[in-house]
């Protein structure tokens, strides 16, 4: 089958027109995970090659539709057109960024569904929770597509989906599964899903299943979860450069510290720079700033004021050093004399002193 007639095929499956030889359309568009690799030196891929990887890529993806397709198919499962504002979102949230903010490839799969329609449908489950007017009847809970459901409400349609029970550990393993085919979480996403699965008490096993992930990875992402608070990752959002040796740095910063690195998280997350930077940038942020010492705040000063209640002077101590400061209305002649008598007074001191001594 051709690639054309492959993409016919798909799209004839969502009663949409066939395209004609020449009108051939550009894929939806999902957004590629980031590999943390160490830059090694190595030859240059060429143009064609990197053509070639695309083309490859965007073989593999379509071939994985069209499975998904003619597996919904083969057991039986329609593809039906629900509104959008009868879908509930997972009981588990998986992802960090919001629409286009932290998902820069958000705008392009909305302008991808308004050019070609729906490729690839979601996955939903009856759901039992009520809306607005307590009407919980034909309501949908999503298991997965996510970001194919808040681009039909940007556009304003409804979208396609497959309609399946599922209990929630079904959902908790289809919600795992597309999020490793499709678009990868990064660490923190997946430390957050693990950590709220966990706390929702499902079994271990089930949780590595759904990340696709070894019992000590699973520990790892927990350890991190559990040692960074939640609203700095979520001030942090996706971070997908940051990979676990930098989340597991950042979590040993709070989890060593002695309370100031709280401190210093908040006042770095509320600033204005902090709220304009990208997501990789905030990290970023806010792990130098957890680095960067404490600045002690200056000793208050002691007054020393007069009989009228009126200021004469101000002590400030630093160390072992002592600042006596004069009000500016003291008059000089005092100073004069007390600079003079400061002289033999220490003299005094120091021989009633050694005398005691």
């Amino acid at each position: 089958m051709t690639g054309r007639d492959r993409k016919n095929s798909i799209k004839a499956l969502f009663g949409g027109d066939i395209l004609p030889a020449g009108a051939e359309r550009a894929p939806e568009t999902k957004s590629l995970p980031v590999a943390e690799t160490p830059a090694t030196p190595g030859r240059t891929s060429s143009g064609a090659v990197k053509a070639m990887g695309l083309t490859l890529s965007s073989i593999t993806r379509e071939a994985e539709e069209a499975r998904v397709l003619r597996q919904a198919l083969e057991e039986g499962e329609r593809i039906v057109s629900l509104d959008t504002g009868r879908i509930d979102v997972s009981f588990v949230s998986d992802r960090l960024s919001d629409e286009e903010r932290d998902d820069p490839d958000f705008l392009a799969l909305v302008e991808s569904m308004r050019e070609n329609g729906q490729q690839v449908p979601i996955l939903v489950r009856p759901s039992s929770a009520t809306d607005g007017a307590g009407e919980s009847e034909g309501r949908y809970q999503v298991a997965y597509g996510h970001r194919r459901l808040k681009a039909a409400r940007r556009l304003g349609v409804k979208v396609k989906a497959v309609v399946r029970p599922l209990t929630d550990d079904e959902l908790v393993l289809a919600q795992g599964k597309e999020n490793a085919e499709r678009r990868n979480l990064s660490f923190i996403e997946r430390a957050l899903f693990a950590h709220t699965l966990v706390g929702r008490s499902f079994e271990r096993r089930l949780v590595c299943d759904a990340l696709a992930v070894q019992k000590s990875e699973l520990s790892r992402l927990l350890q991190v979860a559990d040692a960074v608070p939640l609203r700095f990752i979520r001030a942090i959002g996706p971070a997908p450069k940051a990979g676990r040796e930098r989340w597991m740095a950042l979590g040993a910063l709070f989890a060593n510290g002695n309370g100031a690195e709280i401190e210093k998280a908040d006042d770095e997350t509320t600033s204005a720079r902090f709220a304009t930077a990208a997501s990789d940038e905030r990290f970023q942020m806010l792990f130098d700033r957890l680095l960067r010492p404490a600045q002690k705040a200056p000793a208050a000063a002691e007054e020393i004021v007069r009989a009228d209640g009126a200021l004469l002077a101000t002590v400030e101590r630093k160390g072992k050093a002592v600042r006596l400061s004069f009000a500016k209305d003291v008059d000089p002649a005092f100073i004069a004399a007390l600079k003079s008598r400061l002289r033999e007074d220490y003299a005094v001191f120091l021989a009633e002193k050694a005398g005691k001594d």
